[in-house]
C-alpha cells in the first residue's frame, strides 16, 4: 500500500516560515535572509538543509543560542578586506549581510573579502553565493562545523564536513553552482536513516573505532570525499572559518545537535567576491561560461543518463517543485504540523 507524499507550494512554505519566525522575533533582515534561505534549499531540492531545519531555528532563538537582532559590527581592516562580527546572529543572516558588504568592496577593488566571526549555522552556503551570482558577480562562500569527517588514517573526526561553494553568472538566468560538503555524505542523511532504522551504503561511515559500518545508529563519523583530499580540502576551510576569524575549531566547535540550546556557538564563514571583469570584459567571461555550459550539456552521456554541471540538478529540481510542490518527509511534516498546531499559524498542504 503506498501512502500519500505530502507537498505544500513554495508560496506558502515562504509565508509559513515567516510567521513562525515572526513569533521568534527576528529582525527583518534575519527574517528575510533565513526565510529565503531555508525555503530556496527545499525548492532546490537539497532537503538536509531546507524547511527541515526551521524547529531547530526557531528553538535556537528563543532558547538564546542565536540573536534575533543582531547588532552587526563591521570592520574594513584593507580596502578589499573585511571582517563581520556577527553578534550570534542567524547564519544566513550574517552570510547575507557578509555578501553585501563583499559586493561593495568588489564593485571599487574587484574584488571583496569578508571574514565572519561570532555566527551560527548557516544552512546551505549556495543561498549566499548565488545571491552574488545573480547579481553577476562570482562567488566563494565557506563554513565550518563541528567535527564530524573521519581523519585520514585516524580513528575519529577533527573536522567538520565543512563545505565549498562557487558560483558564477552565465547568459542563462540562473548560475553556475557547486555546493558541496568535504564529507561523501551530510550528518543529516545519517540522521534520516538512524530516524527510520535503514541501512546505510557501505563506505560512507565509520564507527566510533573509525571502522567502517552501515549501522545508522553505530556511525560516529562521516567519510571524507576522495578519502585524504576531503579531508584535506576540510582542513582548509577550517583554516580560513575558524583560525583566520579567531574561532574555534576542529574538536572545539560546540556539536550543532547534542550542545545546550543555551550555548552560543560561535562560528566563523568566509566569503570572497570577485567582478568578473578582472581580465575579459564582463560580456566575454558570460558568453565562455554559457558556451562552456552549452558544451559540457552536449557531451556523450551513457544510456538514461545525462551529462550536467554541478547545479543543474537543483536547477532542474526547483523548476519542478514550483510547479507541482515541494514534498515533506514525515518526520518533517509531523514537525511542521506541531509548530503550526502550537503557535496557531496556518500550515497549508497542497
Amino acid at each position: 500500500m503506498e501512502f500519500p507524499i505530502h507537498k505544500i507550494k513554495y508560496e506558502d512554505l515562504v509565508l509559513f516560515c515567516e510567521k513562525i519566525l515572526e513569533l521568534a522575533e527576528l529582525d527583518k533582515y534575519s527574517l528575510d535572509a533565513v526565510t529565503k534561505g531555508l525555503c530556496e534549499t527545499s525548492l532546490r531540492g537539497v532537503d538536509s538543509h531546507g524547511i527541515r531545519l526551521l524547529p531547530h531555528y526557531f528553538n535556537s532563538a528563543i532558547s538564546g543560542r542565536k540573536n534575533p537582532k543582531p547588532n552587526f559590527k563591521i570592520e574594513k581592516t584593507f580596502p578589499s578586506i573585511a571582517h563581520l562580527d556577527a553578534d550570534n546572529a542567524f547564519g544566513h543572516a550574517a552570510g547575507m549581510k557578509a555578501i553585501d558588504i563583499a559586493i561593495e568592496m568588489a564593485k571599487t577593488q574587484g574584488i571583496g573579502t569578508v571574514a565572519v566571526s561570532n555566527s551560527s549555522h548557516p544552512g546551505a552556503m549556495a543561498s549566499m553565493a548565488l545571491k552574488a551570482a545573480r547579481k553577476g558577480y562570482i562567488a566563494f562562500a565557506f563554513t565550518h562545523a563541528d567535527a564530524l569527517i573521519l581523519s585520514h588514517g585516524g580513528t575519529r573526526p577533527y573536522f567538520g564536513t565543512n563545505p565549498i561553494c562557487f558560483a558564477a553568472p552565465r547568459e542563462e538566468q540562473e548560475p553556475y553552482c557547486l555546493d558541496m560538503a568535504t564529507s561523501i555524505v551530510s550528518w543529516n542523511h545519517v540522521l534520516s536513516n538512524r530516524n527510520s532504522s535503514k541501512p546505510l551504503e557501505p563506505g560512507i561511515v565509520a564507527d566510533e573505532y573509525g571502522k567502517p559500518t552501515t549501522d545508522p545508529h553505530k556511525a560516529a563519523a562521516v567519510m571524507p570525499t576522495g578519502l585524504y583530499k576531503g579531508y584535506g580540502l576540510s582542513s582548509m576551510v577550517d583554516v580560513l572559518c575558524g583560525v583566520y576569524t579567531g574561532m574555534a575549531f576542529g574538536r572545539s566547535i560546540p556539536a550543532m545537535f547534542t550542545t545546550q540550546m543555551t550555548e552560543k556557538r560561535k562560528l566563523g564563514q568566509f566569503y570572497m567576491v570577485m567582478r568578473p571583469d578582472g581580465v575579459i570584459s564582463k560580456e566575454e567571461f558570460i558568453n565562455s561560461m554559457q558556451q562552456m555550459t552549452v558544451e559540457v550539456r552536449a557531451e556523450p552521456a551513457k544510456d538514461g543518463e545525462s551529462v550536467m554541471l554541478p547545479g543543474d540538478p537543483q536547477m532542474i529540481c526547483a523548476k519542478k517543485r514550483m510547479k507541482d510542490g515541494i514534498p515533506l518527509d514525515d518526520s518533517t511534516l509531523d514537525a511542521l504540523v506541531a509548530m503550526s498546531n502550537k503557535n496557531n499559524v496556518i500550515l497549508k498542504l497542497i
